[in-house]
């Protein structure tokens, strides 16, 4: 029988599959030296900061704390992610993941900052220490769907189901679904937001293709090099009068004087749990949060495929995938004892931020969180790197959250995708990822509450 013709020069080729990226530099197991993995281990500091920053800032104002307040709750906030940080990496799934704080969480949080047994409160300090008891109380019980999940093998159950074509959209959307935190942040301060995000693609993409010397320094510390940049950029608009008339939202969102976390940070300082008092409980604000804790469940769990896929790793088991979500759980128990005023989940773009650099290295990971936790001690210091406007983290996200949706695309080379039933499960997953959302959205923006409206704010 006569072998088949070669193929033809002109004729399109599929790529082998791959089950390890072979293009990382420094895999899980194999860390930079000691310079090298100390620099990236504080420029994953740097990219965490920008949603340990973002959340209380949203959310410190409305529980009618001021300046004070909010300078103590990110500090709390990024003492407790580098605990659960190198909990996760010694003891949880070992991957080379961040454990900071999940905008998931704000929706439940913002529904315990309106409930009725606040509004009474006329003292806006006291307000914001009963706010904060009954989110911690929320946060307590709600740790525990994570924890008998996770320790118990349940969840391992649910994962052993997943094959290539289920985690497209589960690990895509994890990275696409924060699209609203990506340009229409860059555009709150588009002279700064997209100036980061301009010199982020060049240094890290085209900058290393035509320089003859450096390319894995300009690649792999394009974070850095950018964020140095922009920032003193954005201080000489601000020193030379640049926002001056400009209205009051802008000022925030450019300015680098305008966080309020220098003048309220203290210089040092160690968090302890039960700062605020003891918790509080009810049982609609835990049912909500509950339900929050099992979205974000899932959404780790694609955070968790995604880091082992820049990790350069084999595909993770479906058992270490279940004791990282039992160890996300005491997490989140962290976060309800030190009261931090949100969950925790995997740091979607820490996870980005391997793939920018290509380096998954667990031990650049742990440095990283030996930088969150001497920062959130001295509160000087912290404050000072936390005043990045937020519009150059915003500029970081566009890519980051890209580089997790693209890893859920990889998973297609696993898949038949000339199977009529393949194009059917993926478009449709998609589809509606994206299109019940927006029901939501459009439901709520014109009616002012949800479609199953009972009275109730939890539901």
């Amino acid at each position: 029988m006569a072998a088949a013709p070669p193929p033809k020069g002109d004729e399109l080729q599929p790529h082998p599959p791959k089950e390890q990226l072979a293009g990382v530099s420094f895999c899980i197991t194999s860390p930079p030296p000691w310079p090298e993995a100390i620099i990236l281990g504080f420029q994953h500091f740097i990219v965490m900061l920008g949603t340990t920053v973002i959340i209380p800032s949203a959310l410190v104002p409305q529980m009618g704390g001021g300046n004070d307040e909010k300078a103590r709750v990110i500090q709390t906030l990024l003492f407790v992610a580098g605990i659960n940080t190198l909990f996760q990496t010694f003891f949880g799934s070992r991957l080379p993941v961040v454990m900071g704080g999940s905008y998931t969480f704000v929706a439940p949080t913002i529904s315990i900052i309106l409930a009725g047994r606040y509004n009474n409160e006329a003292d806006p300090h006291e307000k914001f220490l009963r706010t904060m008891r009954g989110t911690q109380g929320a946060l307590i019980i709600a740790s525990t769907i994570q924890i008998i999940l996770g320790f118990s093998g349940l969840w391992r159950n649910v994962v052993r189901l997943l094959s290539p074509l289920s985690a497209v959209p589960l690990v895509s959307l994890v990275g696409f679904g924060l699209y609203e935190l990506g340009f229409p942040g860059v555009a709150k301060c588009v002279e700064i937001g997209l100036p980061e995000l301009i010199l982020l693609v060049a240094f890290s993409q085209y900058l290393p293709q035509v320089l003859h010397f450096g390319k894995p320094i300009v690649s792999r510390f394009g974070v850095l090099f950018t964020i140095s940049i922009v920032w003193l950029y954005a201080y000489i608009l601000t020193i030379s009068g640049a926002y001056k008339n400009s209205p009051p939202k802008t000022q925030v969102h450019c300015r680098v004087d305008r966080s309020g976390l220098i003048s309220g940070a203290p210089w040092i300082r160690v968090p302890y749990p039960f700062q605020w008092g003891a918790p509080t409980f009810d049982a609609g604000e835990a049912f909500a949060m509950m339900m929050t804790s099992f979205i974000v469940l899932v959404e780790s769990t694609g955070t968790f495929i995604a880091a082992s896929r820049y990790a350069s790793a084999t595909m993770i088991p479906p058992s270490i995938i279940s004791r990282g979500i039992g160890w996300q759980g005491i997490s989140i128990l962290l976060d309800s004892f030190f009261g931090t005023a949100n969950g925790t989940s995997v740091s979607v773009e820490n996870v980005g931020l391997l793939a920018l650099t290509n380096v998954g290295s667990r031990r650049v990971v742990q440095i990283s969180a030996g930088f969150m936790i001497f920062f959130a001690i001295l509160g000087k210091f912290g404050a000072l790197f936390a005043s990045i406007p937020l519009p150059i983290f915003a500029g970081m996200y566009c890519i980051f959250f890209a580089y997790v949706g693209a890893c859920g695309l990889s998973f297609l080379q696993f898949c038949n995708l000339n199977s009529f039933r393949t194009k059917f499960i993926m478009g449709f997953a998609f589809f509606m990822g994206i299109s019940v959302p927006q029901y939501f959205n459009e439901y709520t923006a014109v009616a002012g509450y949800g479609p199953v409206h009972t009275g109730a704010r939890w539901v």
